[in-house]
């Protein structure tokens, strides 16, 4: 299904009824990652899945945008259909602009839930250390190299982030303001009943993350599933799906 949102062409998706429960994917991700996800949700809740500009189906904004536009859009889109979501779910950067959001009000949601999420960007050499290796790796992936080689830039530059931040060519000035933007403080302010789950294998957005934003928002609860990596909902769907539901009732 489509609307325009804020001026901008916006893919989304619906499926099943109840609560709302709305899902905000990662970075270079869309709806259409979380179409079998979502239909487990949708057994008992009304689910809602939104390609984030720039993604999906959904047009590129003509700025450079951060968290904090990002959030913004998300108001937007909930005003647009009505909605009031009974849970917001974030995955990796989709859980940065969740924090981001409720932090300041700008949305709003009975609870939420945070599937190895992003925001914690100064673990490792603080904010001008990651976007030095953000944009030197940019930089090279721009340049005619073997694609093997490009590969592994592309996980050093994973790594380098802190999430799952994927290279999306079309958003690199975006990308870059969304590395560098640390909202581990803002978690602080969270105060809605909060479900944190990491996996334990993520290299992307490891548990110490988990850990970070579990200390940070008071009275959130903390899952680490084993042998899970970055992409939880996909490698133990019905675990996963499973701790949701028992959370949001």
């Amino acid at each position: 299904m489509q609307i325009v949102v804020d001026k901008l062409l916006t893919s989304y998706a619906r499926l099943g009824s109840g609560k709302t429960v709305l899902i905000l994917h990662g970075w270079a991700d869309s709806a259409a990652g979380w179409k079998d996800f979502a239909a487990k949700l949708a057994t008992k809740y009304d689910v809602v899945t939104v390609d984030l500009p720039g993604f999906g189906g959904t047009q590129v904004p003509a700025d450079t945008w951060g968290l904090t536009e990002y959030a913004s859009f998300v108001a937007a889109f909930i005003a647009k259909l009505k909605l009031k979501p009974g849970a917001i779910i974030g995955h990796s950067n989709g859980g940065a602009i969740a924090i981001r959001g409720l932090a300041s009000a700008t949305l709003q949601a009975e609870k939420l839930v945070l599937l190895a999420s992003a925001g914690i960007r100064n673990e490792q050499g603080g904010r001008k250390a990651t976007l030095k290796a953000v944009a030197k790796t940019g930089k090279l992936l721009s340049v005619p190299l073997p694609a093997s080689t490009k590969r592994k830039l592309r996980q050093k530059l994973y790594a380098s982030a802190g999430s799952d931040l994927l290279v999306a060519e079309h958003l690199q000035e975006t990308f870059k303001r969304v590395v560098g933007d640390d909202v581990r403080t803002e978690a602080a302010k969270i105060t809605v009943p909060t479900l944190l789950v990491y996996g334990e294998n993520d290299d992307a957005t490891p548990v110490r993350f988990g850990e970070l934003f579990h200390e940070a928002i008071n009275g959130s609860t903390l899952e680490i599933l084993p042998a899970a990596g970055h992409f939880l909902h996909l490698e133990q769907a019905d675990k996963v799906a499973g701790l949701i539901q028992d959370f949001l009732r």
